[in-house]
């Protein structure tokens, strides 16, 4: 299983590939949110609509063997891109580990140069919610 930061390199070094231009990189992102496995249309629920999103985003997460597994769909192609790259960091990782990371690879990338300040504040919001999910389940004592 690699770590988070090995997971992060890696997206930084797949972004890397694409030298800043933008129409490859937000192609490449889109094309990431096509490979997000399809999420149960009974999980899109209000209740798992990410609050503060532009797009519509649905999150559902649950704890499997101490690790947090993550689902997800949203209703555009490059959000769905967005999450798909937190779910590629923090799925299968334990609470814990979501908790004390830190996401360098999103300055590393440019992620605000390519995304504008809607979706960075969808992008915070999708991070905030994935990490409240982390907290609880933490919380409920099924930490390492």
């Amino acid at each position: 299983m690699k770590s988070i930061t090995e997971i992060q390199n890696q997206i930084v070094e797949n972004f890397e590939l694409f030298e800043g231009d933008m129409e490859s990189t937000l192609f490449y992102l889109m094309d990431l949110g096509k490979k997000l496995p399809p999420m149960d249309e009974a999980l899109k629920t209000e209740a798992n609509i990410v609050k503060g999103c532009q797009s519509k985003v649905w999150l559902n997460a649950k704890l499997e063997k101490g690790k947090v597994i993550f689902e997800a769909d949203s209703n555009t192609e490059i959000t769905k891109g967005l999450i798909s790259l937190l779910i590629q960091v923090w799925n299968n990782q334990t609470p814990e580990d979501i908790l004390n990371s830190e996401l360098f690879f999103i300055e590393k990338i440019g992620m605000s140069r390519m995304i504008g300040g809607q979706r960075s504040n969808g992008f915070a919001s999708m991070i905030k919610q994935m990490k409240m999910y982390a907290l609880a389940f933490k919380s409920m004592g099924h930490g390492a």
